[in-house]
């Protein structure tokens, strides 16, 4: 599969059909947020799993596990293929994703990722609230208790994918913060280029402004999977 998840970050289910389109031939699969998923609602999931290709919900979950596994749940009804939830919720927290997603899924191939810490953030921010380990070493023991829980992967910037696939080498890894070279970083603070991350181990690619935000989008999807493609060659 194509690595690339195109993060659809607009405002309305039809601009989010209209902007899948124009970039299919080019990615792996979709990724909605909150704005899609709160905005327009859940309902986009379906409309663009009948595109054919899978949809990542990264709806970021975290409550009581009862609740979490209810909205995981009612997401994997409506077709998402991965969902995610913070690994800062606990074990329990995430376990109950897991079921949840499973049930809404019929039993299908679906799974959980379990998010880690965000790509916004770097040292400074974690020891503003408090947390004063660095980000990788968090990370680190994050990917334990993600892996214990049964999820299929973790979300974690591409600076940490070594420590992760230390402590839990069959782990997924989906990696945001990617920026083809002479792009901005915009509102990241730990990022890399596809090339690199792939290098470091990452299997799938969250890719947004860059792809969507580009005069052509399917010209900088296309060029973005050109480069992908000459790491196999």
């Amino acid at each position: 599969m194509n690595p690339v998840m195109v993060a659809l970050d607009v405002r309305t289910a039809e601009e989010a059909v209209r902007l899948a389109k124009k970039v299919i031939d080019h990615v792996g699969a979709f990724k909605v947020g909150l704005g899609l998923l709160h905005g327009p609602g859940p309902g986009v999931i379906g409309a663009l799993s009948d595109l054919g290709r899978p949809v990542f919900a990264d709806a970021k979950l975290h409550d009581i596990p009862s609740q979490v596994e209810r909205a995981a749940q009612r997401l994997g009804e409506h077709g998402a293929r991965w969902v995610t939830a913070h690994i800062s919720g606990t074990r329990s927290m995430l376990e109950a994703a897991v079921a949840g997603l499973s049930d809404g899924a019929g039993g299908g191939a679906v799974g959980i990722l379990g998010v880690s810490v965000l790509t916004s953030l770097d040292s400074a921010d974690l020891a503003s609230v408090g947390i004063a380990s660095s980000p990788g070493k968090l990370v680190s023991r994050m990917a334990r208790v993600a892996a214990d829980a049964g999820c299929e992967g973790v979300v974690c910037s591409p600076k940490e994918l070594g420590v992760v696939a230390e402590v839990a080498p069959n782990l997924v890894k989906v990696t945001p913060g990617i920026r083809p070279s002479g792009s901005s970083d915009d509102d990241q603070s730990r990022v890399s280029t596809p090339e690199d991350a792939l290098r470091r181990g990452a299997t799938y690619l969250v890719i947004g402004r860059p792809i969507t935000r580009a005069p052509d989008p399917a010209a900088a999807a296309a060029e973005i999977a050109e480069q992908i493609s000459r790491l196999d060659g």
